[in-house]
């Protein structure tokens, strides 16, 4: 299950570059629903004094995103996930721009 995330508290800034996602076996780029090509973007997300590092997967390749960055994310969400002895938490949203940009809707995306 999907769980949607409140984005109202917390600051994003770019981390990285925007990588490319391929599947781990054929190294093939890997797509959404809609067949758009999914990037990987670090991101450090801030909170209440806290940090935290994370990649989140977004459809079609972000542009204009600077290493240190403020930017802003469109339908985040979270979900959990675990492979045997392995646990972790993968994010995916449906945009990300700079936060000093304009305000587009959201795409709508499955990933």
């Amino acid at each position: 299950m999907r769980i949607p995330v409140d984005t109202g508290r917390v600051s994003f800034i770019c981390a990285g570059t925007p990588e490319p996602v391929v599947e781990f076996e054929s190294r093939r780029p890997k797509t959404d629903s809609n067949g758009v090509a999914l990037f990987q973007v670090a991101l450090v997300a801030m909170t209440d004094g806290e940090a935290e590092v994370i990649a989140v997967k977004v459809p079609g390749e972000p542009k204009g995103l600077v290493q240190g960055g403020p930017v802003r994310l469109h339908g985040l969400t979270a979900l959990a996930w675990v492979m045997g002895d392995r646990d972790g938490v993968a994010y995916n949203a449906a945009g990300i721009e700079t936060a000093t940009g304009p305000t587009p809707s959201p795409a709508k995306s499955g990933s």
